[in-house]
């Protein structure tokens, strides 16, 4: 089967991603579980066919996969959807995986994404991140936040991708969407250039190096809002995972540079219904001066307790609260919940 034929029948099944892994059969993940679109196994030829039909739907040369050993590119299906595409050699053989991402952007209600975390879109500067597993949704909220902004504002809105996922139009915003590695070669450089853009808003898709942070904080603190994600989970997590990767030396003027320009941080997860399929659960941490205080001084364990003192009268959203709820609902099993609680054990007494 061509690629394109294997996409369609993976968007028929509701599919989120599809897997090109040869020796396997190609499949396709819809509502959480592993689904064939091939009767048999694919051999290493015919796996290479598949990537070079990606590629050629690109309209994008092979040498960054030949040069690296993997590369990220997207591309688009008239009528079906787009898809950002990461194709990698493993057993000196090409795979791929496609991950379908909606022509137009997503209605948040529909996902379930809190009223709480688009209203984010209010901070005029500072930062902003969004964290969770990959595959968890974070590329899907920020896009939500940027439009919010873009709706409702004026400015210039700068967003630095790899690849872009969704494509904004330009409503009350000016967006100019900049891809790695195409129009810049690096987060980094694409980060220093755009403070240069005259830009109210940089929308960075992933904090991966020290630079980036470093550059991302010190764009945050001369008056743009940043928003931007992580591969963590929980606001104190993510708190250590970003002083972590300054030397020891600099921590503690990280720390307090930290305090002053975080405003808010999204965890979010999608965990297995009971009726089957996925739910999103959130947690949101909006930086208040008790919040500040605890980062400023090194008492990040103690953010958890301040989120959930927080929870319903100071716009946050403790994810346990919200796990706790949908067990009681019966929307998610109780092992469910303890399994992806941030305290499995004061989870278990409550419920």
């Amino acid at each position: 089967m061509e690629l394109t034929e294997l996409l369609k029948k993976a968007y028929e099944l509701g599919g989120s991603d599809v897997f090109i892994v040869p020796g396997a059969k190609v499949m396709a993940k819809a509502k959480g579980s592993l689904v064939p679109l091939t009767e048999s196994r694919i051999l290493p030829e015919e796996s290479e066919v598949l990537v070079r039909e990606a590629y050629s739907l690109a309209n994008r040369s092979m040498d960054n996969l030949k040069e690296d050993g993997d590369d990220d590119f997207s591309f688009s299906l008239k009528q079906l959807s787009r898809f950002r595409c990461n194709a990698y050699y493993q057993r000196n053989s090409i795979a791929a995986t496609c991950r379908m991402v909606a022509f137009g952007l997503p209605d948040p209600k529909v996902l379930g994404i809190p009223d709480l975390v688009i209203e984010l879109a209010k901070y005029r500067n500072g930062m902003i991140l969004v964290t969770g597993p990959a595959g968890s949704g974070k590329s899907t909220t920020l896009a939500c936040i940027v439009d919010r902004i873009n709706s409702t504002r004026d400015g210039h809105i700068v967003t630095i991708e790899d690849p872009i996922e969704y494509l904004h139009q330009h409503k009350r915003c000016l967006v100019s969407q900049r891809e790695v590695p195409n129009d810049a070669p690096t987060f980094d450089r694409a980060l220093r250039a755009a403070l240069r853009q005259a830009p109210d808003v940089i929308m960075l898709g992933e904090m991966r190096d020290l630079e980036t942070i470093r550059t991302a904080i010190t764009a945050a603190e001369t008056g743009h809002l940043l928003l931007s994600s992580l591969h963590t989970t929980g606001a104190a997590k993510t708190v250590d995972r970003i002083l972590d990767t300054f030397p020891a030396e600099q921590q503690a003027q990280v720390r307090v540079q930290l305090s002053m320009v975080l405003r808010a941080v999204v965890s979010q997860r999608l965990i297995p219904r009971k009726d089957g399929g996925l739910k999103a659960v959130f947690e949101v941490m909006t930086v208040n001066p008790a919040v500040q205080n605890l980062i400023r001084d090194g008492r990040t364990h103690q953010i958890d307790n301040a989120i959930f003192a927080g929870t319903n009268n100071q716009g946050m959203m403790s994810m346990d609260q919200e796990l706790m709820q949908m067990a009681r609902q019966g929307v998610i099993t109780k092992e469910t919940a303890l399994l992806y609680a941030v305290s499995p054990e004061t989870l278990s007494k409550r419920l």
